[in-house]
């Protein structure tokens, strides 16, 4: 079974997928619509991807694409925890850092150490913390950083000069299997941390109290919500649509009701499923 995964090689999202698919072949993606239009395209069975960051928040990426792909729907969540290492070519000097290079989020979970030790050296974006190693890896005569993991600095032979730079040690990143097909995700060598469901949820119109009515369908019923965040639909200001997470099972006749309920109030609803989250190692 071909699983895609947002890449290159040596990308967190790799690390992430080796846990959850040990036994199934890996297919990188150079983007996360690229994993979305493969799974939609039939070219793979499921893709992970990224949702949250414990410290930069939200893909808004991955909430879009969630939203615009129809049919998409959610096996399971994982949570991993994010460790950052500052790493140049061994031919390089050390020393005299001329540019470091790495993912916008890799970049901003690690700016406080980045501006205390590396502040006058320019940093620039990439499209993923192992592009960036690798990036490095092929010019050692310019003297380039990468901000990546130790997987990264293995498979593109780089030396690491700072370890965890990251600027909270509680960093962790929230991954997601996306499918076609609404099947269960079961792994018994993962620890499970918890069970939820995923809804996206579009408001008829923009009138007083519409997102309190939304959300007291829920309260009422005593469901509790452990995420609630809107994104904007792109059609003008003001106009979003919400990602709700509902904690436990969705299988009583009270939880399929609330759907029902929100139908009545012309509320878009769109089921992503009902999965598991399960834990990862680093």
């Amino acid at each position: 079974m071909k699983i895609a995964f947002l890449g290159p090689e040596a990308s967190f999202t790799q690390l992430a997928a080796i846990q959850l698919f040990p036994e199934e072949e890996l297919i990188p993606q150079p983007n996360i619509l690229d994993c979305f239009k493969a799974v939609e395209k039939g070219e793979v069975k499921k893709a992970v991807v990224p949702l949250e960051n414990s410290i930069e928040g939200t893909v808004s990426m991955t909430l879009d694409y969630l939203y615009k792909t129809p049919g998409i729907k959610i096996l399971a969540e994982a949570v991993m925890p994010i460790a950052h290492h500052l790493m140049v070519h061994p031919d390089s000097h050390s020393g005299s850092v001329k540019k470091i290079y790495s993912h916008p989020q890799a970049l901003a979970q690690s700016f406080h150490f980045l501006d205390t030790h590396f502040k006058e050296v320019p940093k620039q974006d990439f499209s993923s913390t192992a592009a960036a190693a690798r990036y490095v890896s092929e010019n050692p005569d310019r003297n380039l950083a990468a901000v990546a993991n130790q997987f990264a600095a293995n498979l593109y032979g780089l030396k690491i000069i700072h370890h965890n730079i990251h600027d909270f040690e509680q960093n962790h990143t929230r991954f997601i299997i996306i499918s076609k097909d609404p099947e269960s995700y079961e792994n018994e060598n993962l620890r499970v941390l918890g069970e939820k469901s995923g809804l996206l949820v579009t408001l008829p119109e923009d009138h007083a109290g519409g997102l309190h009515q939304v959300l007291s369908v829920f309260a009422w019923r005593k469901m509790n919500l452990s995420k609630i965040e809107s994104r904007t639909l792109k059609t003008g200001l003001g106009n979003y649509f919400f990602f709700i997470n509902v904690v436990g099972k969705w299988e009583s006749a009270l939880h399929h009701n609330a759907l029902e309920e929100l139908k009545a109030l012309h509320a878009e609803t769109y089921f992503l499923g009902n999965y598991k989250e399960f834990g990862l190692e680093s």
